[in-house]
C-alpha cells in the first residue's frame, strides 16, 4: 500500500506517564522505528493475551467481536492510524464481506486488539511515523556470567524446589524470580492464572515459558 507504513505489535509495558496506564508498543517493519500509544488496562489485557495465544475460559470482548463477525462472513482487512493530535491517536477499520465494504471509525486499541485475532495488517502514515516514532535502543542483559556459572553447577536433583506463588497474596509479594522455575512449575502457574482471569500477569509469565523454552532448543 502505497505512502502506508505496516506496523506490527512490538510489546506492552507500564505507561512511565499516566499511572495505571499501559504503552503499547508498535514496531515499524522492516523498519527501526517504535511507536508508543497509551491504552488503558483492559485493552493492554486483551491485547496481552492475545499476543501470547492464551485461550481465555470464557470470550473477552474482542474475541466476541472476532466470533461474530466470522459467523457473518465478514472479515477485518485492516488497521489503519490515520491520524495524531492532542496526544491521541485515531483509526480506522476496513470490512468486507466478499461485496461490500465498510469503513468504521475505532479506539487505537480496540482495533489492534482485533487485529491481533483476526491477524489483519495494522498500518500508519510516514508523517505520524516522524511525528511520534523513535528508535528503541538495546539493553544489556541482566543475565551475569557468574549467575550461568552457579546454575551450571548444580544438577536438575541438586537445585532447591522453589515455591509456587501464592496467587492469592497481591502480585507485589509473589515470587519475584520467576525466570528460575522448570518449565512444568511456569506451565502451572500460567493454568493458574488464567483460571483466576488474571491474564495481564498470565502473559508475563507466558513470555518467560517462551524464553525458556526457545533456550532448550
Amino acid at each position: 500500500m502505497k505512502d502506508k507504513i505496516p506496523l506490527r505489535v512490538y510489546g506492552i509495558s507500564q505507561s512511565q506517564l499516566q499511572s495505571g496506564a499501559f504503552a503499547l508498543i508498535l514496531a515499524q517493519i522492516d523498519g527501526p522505528y517504535r511507536i508508543p500509544v497509551i491504552i488503558g488496562p483492559a485493552e493492554a489485557q486483551s491485547i496481552a493475551i492475545a499476543v501470547e495465544g492464551i485461550k481465555p475460559p470464557r470470550p473477552m470482548t474482542h474475541d466476541l467481536f472476532d466470533t461474530f463477525t466470522h459467523a457473518f462472513g465478514i472479515e477485518l482487512k485492516k488497521v489503519f492510524i490515520y491520524k495524531f493530535e492532542d496526544g491521541i491517536f485515531s483509526s480506522e477499520m476496513t470490512f468486507s464481506d466478499g461485496n461490500n465494504t465498510v469503513v468504521l471509525d475505532a479506539r487505537t486499541s480496540d482495533a489492534i486488539a482485533i487485529a491481533m485475532r483476526t491477524e489483519a495488517p495494522i498500518y500508519t502514515t510516514p508523517e505520524i511515523l516522524a511525528e511520534t516514532g523513535f528508535i528503541m535502543q538495546e539493553e544489556p542483559s541482566e543475565t551475569t556470567d557468574d549467575d550461568d556459572d552457579d546454575d551450571a553447577e548444580l544438577s536438575s536433583e541438586e537445585k532447591p524446589n522453589r515455591p509456587e506463588p501464592n496467587l492469592s497474596q497481591p502480585k507485589s509479594t509473589r515470587h519475584p524470580r520467576l525466570e528460575a522455575y522448570t518449565i512444568e512449575e511456569l506451565e502451572r502457574t500460567i493454568a493458574k492464572l488464567v483460571e483466576n482471569e488474571e491474564y495481564e500477569e498470565a502473559a508475563r509469565v507466558q513470555e518467560i515459558l517462551n524464553k525458556k523454552r526457545a533456550d532448550q532448543k
